[in-house]
């Protein structure tokens, strides 16, 4: 579990699609999504911690985009 698209893979095995059309948002609702299953105890505490790490860093990446891109305009 390295990439967003990793991530994207494990929900898919639990027919959870995400596209909501901007990025960021893709990688919150995926959070969320990641949370209820493991509130459901569908993936083990080792996956989740992974899974979580992955989402965060994305999200600090996009995050950082969006302020570069609210700097240049």
């Amino acid at each position: 579990m390295k990439t967003l698209y990793d991530v994207q893979q494990l929900l898919k095995k639990f027919g959870v699609y995400v596209y909501v059309g901007k990025r960021i948002w893709d990688i919150e609702l995926m959070a969320i999504e990641i949370d209820h299953l493991y509130q459901a105890g569908v993936i083990d505490p080792k996956m989740y911690a992974r899974v979580k790490l992955v989402l965060s860093h994305e999200h600090r990446i996009e995050a950082e985009r969006a302020r570069e891109d609210a700097a240049h305009d």
